[in-house]
């Protein structure tokens, strides 16, 4: 969400998409889910997909329809037992 923001505003204000710095705050691994980080982890990515957006007059107008995810590609699920 934010990096479709960040396009947003990019567009809106006449400037260049540049880079997303994210930092993740409380970030953690639950022990019992450490081999389905590891399956995570060994998967090859798949190319990035390509958003299209249909860019209209003011920020606040857009909806759902405005927007396109076009090459989209996923991996099966990863099931892991919920931590309690």
């Amino acid at each position: 969400s934010y990096a479709i923001l960040a396009m947003l505003l990019a567009h809106h204000t006449g400037y260049e998409v540049g880079e997303l710095v994210y930092e993740g705050h409380d970030v953690h691994l639950y022990s019992n889910h450490v081999e389905q980080a590891k399956e995570q982890l060994s998967r090859t990515t798949f190319p990035f997909p390509q958003l299209k957006i249909n860019f209209k007059e003011s920020i606040f107008d857009y909806e759902l329809s405005d927007f396109e995810l076009v090459g989209y590609q996923s991996h099966a699920s990863i099931k892991a037992p919920i931590a309690v």
